[in-house]
């Protein structure tokens, strides 16, 4: 607890709430989303799903060279644990070094003073900007060195994707003209934290997942649609988190200028975003069970969303929405989990 009354956090702690450490499950759940959606597509079920569904399309006939991709190609269903451990230091280093630049930008440009939700370090006048701009800059190269390893071994193309993944994180609240400012945040979370990171995932577990192999047909990998559609249910929930947040901020936005979607819209509609966003994590979780019925399991996250959604559509602002973004969070944790799960049965 900080506070008058509880003075202000150590050295220690208040590197770990300003690296905000209830958006780490952004982090977290596209990496095991994406590896167990990586895991499935290595092992000989997803190709007997495709097998059997192929003659089902007019897309494409069976195609004799996809059983020596199945014989030679893909190994047996194991998970590469080096490359997922790489994965997820890449996402929460990238995630802590974006959350660190926003504090340093918003800082700075004292948009920050007057918050109603957790510490910020910059703003809070605990430490000097440099230092939290030093974080971000170290937390990015952290997440460059296991990019490149994984990069190494899969493809080279990873690094331009990663280098985007840096410079997004930074232009959030940095830069001339901050794409956060614009209302534009959703579109970039949602891009990099829900698709690229998802997909990534998968990627690197099976490197096949987009070209195939001996000349198996693009057009009815009917197993594309697991990873394609996981990412979708992991960008809504990370479009939802930062909706929360940006739903308790509204007064404090608009008053210093900070022209984020939720200002745009205003308070009622924010909030209907906020639940639609959930809608469509839903429908995402519905179109992975086409493929993988036991996907369903995380619709059972559901009564997580009432708590949440009821206080978005309700009159609450500022201090009383804090309780939304961490239901928001703690949903997005549950509903990844069930979700890998699921992919994994």
């Amino acid at each position: 607890m900080t506070g008058p009354a509880a003075g202000p956090p150590g050295p220690v702690r208040r590197w770990v709430l300003g690296a905000r450490p209830r958006t780490l499950a952004a982090a977290a759940v596209p990496v095991v989303v994406g590896t167990a959606t990586g895991w499935w597509l290595r092992s000989p079920s997803a190709h007997r799903w495709w097998v059997a569904a192929a003659p089902l399309s007019r897309l494409a006939p069976p195609d004799p060279s996809w059983h020596f991709f199945l014989g030679v190609v893909n190994g047996p269903g194991t998970v590469i644990w080096w490359r997922a451990v790489c994965a997820l230091v890449v996402a929460l280093a990238v995630q802590i070094g974006t959350n660190y630049a926003n504090d340093y930008s918003d800082g700075v440009r004292g948009t920050d003073h007057a918050r109603v939700g957790p510490l910020r370090l910059v703003g809070s006048g605990l430490v000097a900007p440099v230092v939290v701009r030093r974080a971000a800059l170290l937390s990015f190269a952290l997440a460059a060195v296991a990019g490149i390893a994984l990069a190494a071994a899969t493809t080279w193309w990873l690094v331009p994707i990663g280098a985007a993944c840096f410079v997004a994180g930074w232009l959030y609240t940095g830069g001339p003209r901050p794409y956060g400012y614009l209302g534009l945040g959703e579109v970039f979370v949602f891009a990099f934290f829900g698709v690229v990171a998802t997909v990534g995932s998968s990627y690197v577990q099976f490197p096949h997942l987009f070209t195939g192999a001996a000349g198996a047909p693009f057009a009815a990998r009917y197993d594309l649609l697991v990873p394609l559609w996981a990412s979708v249910v992991v960008g809504l929930l990370a479009t939802a988190l930062l909706e929360a947040n940006n739903l308790r901020d509204i007064t404090s936005d608009r008053a210093s200028g900070k022209r984020t979607l939720a200002v745009r819209l205003g308070r009622r509609r924010a909030g209907w975003l906020y639940a639609g966003s959930l809608a469509g994590v839903a429908a995402g979780v519905a179109a992975v069970a086409v493929v993988r019925p036991w996907a369903l399991l995380a619709l059972l996250a559901a009564p997580l969303c009432v708590g949440p959604v009821r206080a978005a559509l309700g009159p609450a602002e500022g201090r009383a929405l804090l309780p939304v973004l961490g239901g928001t969070g703690r949903l997005q944790l549950v509903v990844g989990v069930l979700l890998a799960v699921g992919i994994l049965l």
